[in-house]
């Protein structure tokens, strides 16, 4: 055999080996000509009273200490000298291998674990949210007390981004639940005479419900995921280390023009989603139940008190907040990879959608009493 092709022997008695030596360069190319060898190394591995030598190894790569680490059942031998360098191979092996079964293992870990591993995680974001906030309380006292500072480009670019594109698919999904929601209702109320309570059952679901949850949860799905994105793609091309480096803070030139604009846009496609969806809903008791729509929009003006179009126009702002902070905090978590960059985006969509429906159940305790009745 030649003097770099790896190779092994036994110390001690020939039918009783005490230790087994190995030699040589113990690499890819030289495994790949070396054929048999790792069967040999696995019906050897097999006794666990043998001790390994590995300091005659003149050359490790990743194959040949994959090759021993399998043979060895993924664990080191009890006894088992290896020089330093070869050593800290295995130990980055073992770590990598118990990391591997603690992310397979979750699955079957007892309930306790997953609950106290889902709360931990839980903490990790609540504590980044809070300080992404405070840094955003930060910014905005700064640009207060420094007007000429506001940066009216990026805001002006995310309102159009998040608010002027947003109209054709939010009228579109609005205008058809409207008419799915007068259809369907509208069959139950007939049944017992009651057809001219679909204005005020439209207008209090549709203003105070259905069109600020529709449109915050269209927007996290479409310009969120896109905010995520967007700062994902500069971690990974290096573009907020450059900004680092450059003295940009991160803060006002990208997370505060995201939160302002969809504070500001998310208000405005509330009212307009809510107003194609009782435009549909106008259309189909029209059609369905032969409601006039000049007593349709004639009663909706005393059905619906105007305390509901103020707290749907609270909603949009705080959901507007709230869907732009969870994206950019998403975002700032993406590491410099493709693969975090997907988990990434999908993780603020629902997490966006999940807060934002936790919120108008809030919304819906706090405000129960007001705008249902005058």
């Amino acid at each position: 055999m030649a003097a770099g092709e790896p190779r092994w022997r036994t110390s001690g008695a020939t039918a009783t080996p005490r230790a087994v030596v190995l030699e040589g360069t113990w690499s890819l190319d030289a495994l790949s000509r070396a054929r048999g060898i790792a069967g040999e190394i696995a019906g050897l591995a097999v006794d666990p009273a043998l001790s390994w030598d590995l300091r005659g190894i003149d050359r490790l790569d990743d194959a040949g200490a994959v090759l021993l680490w399998r043979a060895w059942g993924r664990r080191l031998p009890a006894r088992c000298e290896a020089r330093p360098e070869h050593g800290a191979v295995f130990e980055h092996l073992a770590a990598c291998d118990a990391a591997g079964r603690g992310a397979a293992g979750g699955a079957g870990a007892s309930p306790l674990v997953v609950l106290g591993r889902w709360l931990e995680s839980m903490i990790d974001h609540g504590e980044a949210l809070l300080r992404l906030l405070g840094q955003l309380t930060l910014d905005l006292a700064a640009i207060v007390r420094h007007p000429g500072r506001v940066p009216w480009r990026e805001i002006s670019a995310n309102l159009y981004r998040t608010g002027s594109q947003a109209l054709g698919v939010t009228a579109l999904v609005g205008f058809l639940i409207g008419v799915v929601l007068s259809y369907l209702s509208g069959q139950q109320l007939h049944m017992f005479g009651a057809d001219i309570y679909i204005v005020n059952l439209l207008g209090i679901a549709v203003i105070r419900e259905l069109g600020p949850v529709l449109a915050a949860i269209l927007v996290a799905g479409r310009s969120g995921s896109a905010m995520t994105a967007q700062i994902g793609v500069m971690r990974v091309t290096q573009e907020l280390d450059a900004m680092t480096v450059m003295g940009i803070p991160h803060g006002r030139r990208l997370i505060l023009p995201k939160v302002v604009a969809l504070a500001i846009a998310m208000p405005l496609l509330c009212l307009w989603t809510s107003a194609l969806a009782l435009v549909g809903g106008m259309v189909a008791a029209e059609v369905q139940m032969g409601l006039s729509h000049v007593y349709f929009i004639e009663s909706l003006r005393t059905a619906v008190p105007i305390a509901n179009y103020w707290l749907g126009l609270g909603k949009g702002v705080v959901f507007g907040v709230l869907v732009a902070l969870i994206a950019c905090h998403f975002g700032l978590r993406i590491r410099p990879n493709t693969e975090s960059l997907g988990q990434g985006v999908t993780a603020s969509v629902v997490s966006a959608i999940t807060v934002v429906i936790v919120a108008d159940a809030v919304f819906a305790v706090l405000f129960s009493d007001v705008g249902l009745m005058e």
